[in-house]
């Protein structure tokens, strides 16, 4: 049975928008259509202070969602029915799979469900990597499913996208993951040591105390997904080693898993270097953002490899996008306007450019009167 804190916010509406009898067809038609759902389910479905259900009301606004204790009544155009009938069928599936249902589930089953009805949300988004103390690391958004199977099936995978997509996090689970199977010996996460717009060489220590601040989101992310009393030991043995980029010169990584963060802020050297440090049966994941490098020249490595090296078989390019940040909701907004902002300044500057050169090709004609004649020699 539901609690009565989600069953006085049950009943909730969202009018019907109008439809035009002529120009809409049979799909349109009005439909009911009752669903009756588990009570606990029920609670995990719609959500802490219903905020699943509100997001379904946003992906469906033309369809009236009614509940009242276990039954969900769904009013409006047959299609729209249908497809909150299918969508609700697929969170309840994922809800059993053990899955942390959030709001970015939710409307990402919705998109997947309106591009192929015949998709099925439940067993992409279904899919555990790892879990460790209780938490379960698997992809949340169509393109995190499909850079994880990148992963499996490619011997280097590129991770890009803006922050918050779940890069580095999910390349690292699939790193424990290979770890922990015996598929590779170790496990080797690397970054360039590179300020964002801050000195910190006057920080005291020894020169691992100032590399450390690059690292730190690595190591966080270890003692996320391994036991907190298990991680110093392996990183005592070298099973598990951080390091910045400047120390892979020279090595040959044999039956590893490597990542490489912020490869953004790589020059197209390292990046070379990098790549061609891979050995016999290891495997790479470089992950970046190209909007957001902190090289002086603006340079950078990962720009270039994607033209470089597309193409190549066993190379796979993912790109993820402001629909696959899990952040929180604004992360998305504020991608797509640097994004937005990015595109028109790039256009104005092609602009300026364009009419620059055209002036300097343009011939010189200056008006003959102005002209003053040239003096003969006597």
């Amino acid at each position: 049975m539901c609690t009565p804190t989600c069953s006085a916010a049950f009943s909730r509406r969202v009018r019907l928008q109008p439809t035009d009898p002529e120009t809409t067809g049979a799909a349109s038609l009005p439909a009911v259509r009752k669903l009756l759902v588990d009570g606990v389910a029920m609670v995990r479905l719609l959500g802490p202070q219903d905020r699943f259900l509100s997001t379904i009301e946003k992906e469906y606004p033309a369809v009236t969602v009614h509940v009242r204790g276990n039954e969900v009544t769904l009013t409006g155009p047959a299609a729209g029915v249908d497809a909150v009938v299918r969508l609700v069928e697929e969170l309840q599936l994922l809800l059993r799979t053990g899955a942390n249902l959030g709001e970015a589930e939710v409307s990402t089953s919705a998109r997947m469900l309106d591009a192929d009805s015949s998709s099925s949300p439940s067993t992409v988004l279904g899919q555990a990597i790892l879990t460790s103390r209780g938490l379960t690391v698997r992809p949340k958004t169509l393109g995190q499913s499909d850079y994880v199977n990148a992963i499996d099936e490619n011997a280097i995978v590129f991770g890009i996208g803006p922050a918050g997509t779940g890069k580095t996090y999910l390349a690292m689970a699939k790193a424990v993951q290979a770890l922990q199977r015996k598929e590779v010996d170790r496990i080797i996460l690397t970054r360039p040591a590179v300020e964002a717009g801050e000195r910190l060489g006057f920080l005291p220590g020894s020169l691992t105390d100032k590399i450390d601040p690059y690292l730190r989101p690595l190591y966080d992310a270890l003692f996320e997904m391994m036991d907190p009393e298990l991680v110093p030991k392996l990183l005592a043995a070298g099973t598990i080693e951080v390091a910045p980029l400047a120390y892979m010169r020279g090595r040959t990584l044999n039956s590893a898993f490597i990542v490489l963060d912020e490869a953004q802020n790589t020059t197209p050297e390292q990046m070379k270097m990098f790549l061609t440090r891979l050995g016999f049966g290891s495997q790479m994941v470089v992950t970046g953002d190209i909007t957001q490098v902190d090289l002086p020249a603006g340079a950078s490595g990962l720009r270039l490899v994607t033209r470089v090296l597309d193409g190549i078989d066993d190379i796979a390019f993912v790109r993820l996008t402001s629909a696959d940040v899990v952040r929180h909701s604004l992360v998305g907004r504020i991608v797509d306007a640097y994004t937005e902002y990015d595109a028109q300044k790039q256009a104005q500057r092609y602009e300026s450019e364009q009419a620059r050169d055209f002036a300097a090709r343009a011939p010189h004609q200056g008006n003959p009167r102005d002209r003053t004649p040239k003096r003969r020699s006597s």
